[in-house]
């Protein structure tokens, strides 16, 4: 249950919104309301994602990782929405200078071919349910200074979600063990960022029921033809004009994304994720 008026909420939801169009990231938003709460940061998320025109094709999850969410605090991950002008191509350069602060992670999609249950799903009905797996980038950004997130800012902030491209490979479910998927991210010839699927809770199908279930207390529910993205295999990784990332997945394939433009914001060190 939110704490916060109906027009404050609207109010902070406004100023994401400017950032984002604007590329102007604005400073943490709970640094001046440090008692922001999950549920207040949700309702700004949401507010936000009705009205934007885009249609919703999927959803995020975030803090899906046990360290992520041991520096967090919190003992479970976050969500937000993926819409249709948030997709990516691997044929044509993504524009770095359309977003904040960059980064790029590494996923494995769910291509849902059947609806989940709601508050009752279970990691059995997220297989009977998911149509393929597809290797994917996921594009990062924070309309947060340099940043600066605590859960309830990245929350508000749709998951700290910006973008993300899916590989043309479709594996179905029982062809690979969703636990035990290797990943490498290079940028050039160069290997950036490495792990496995099984840093996602464990597995990645957790995760998935996990959203299933918690969207649910908001009245969503997962559909036949949405695409998940339950989680990073590995560290983000920040993006610079220029860059061109290729993801391998073992059993899975691989998928590209390359970035074209001059960034707008500034203070980008590397360092982890906390999307």
């Amino acid at each position: 249950m939110s704490v916060l008026a109906v027009s404050e909420l609207r109010g902070i939801a406004d100023r994401l919104r400017d950032a984002e169009r604007d590329r102007a990231p604005v400073p943490p938003l709970t640094l001046e309301r440090p008692w922001l709460s999950a549920a207040d940061a949700y309702e700004i998320q949401l507010h936000n994602i009705r009205r934007r025109t885009a249609a919703v094709v999927g959803h995020k999850v975030g803090l899906s990782s046990k360290a992520m969410q041991e520096m967090m605090g919190v003992d479970e991950p976050d969500y937000g929405h993926l819409l249709a002008d948030m997709r990516l191509s691997e044929d044509e350069p993504a524009d770095a200078g359309r977003y904040c602060y960059p980064r790029v992670e590494i996923e494995v999609a769910f291509l849902l071919g059947d609806d989940l249950p709601g508050e009752d799903c279970t990691e059995a009905d997220v297989l009977a349910a998911t149509e393929a797996f597809a290797p994917s980038i996921e594009l990062i950004d924070s309309r947060i200074v340099d940043w600066r997130i605590r859960l309830a800012d990245t929350i508000a902030d749709n998951a700290s979600s910006a973008g993300f491209v899916v590989g043309a490979s479709r594996v179905p479910p029982n062809d690979l063990d969703p636990r035990g998927i290797a990943a490498v991210l290079r940028r050039g010839a160069e290997v950036v960022a490495a792990g496995r699927s099984d840093a996602v809770l464990g597995n990645p199908v957790t995760a998935v029921a996990w959203l299933a279930r918690t969207v649910a207390r908001f009245g969503v529910r997962l559909r036949a033809g949405h695409l998940i993205l339950p989680g990073a295999c590995a560290r983000a990784v920040d993006v610079r004009p220029g860059d061109e990332f290729r993801a391998e997945f073992s059993g899975l394939g691989e998928v590209r994304l390359a970035f074209a433009g001059v960034r707008a914001g500034s203070g980008n060190a590397e360092r982890e994720d906390l999307s």
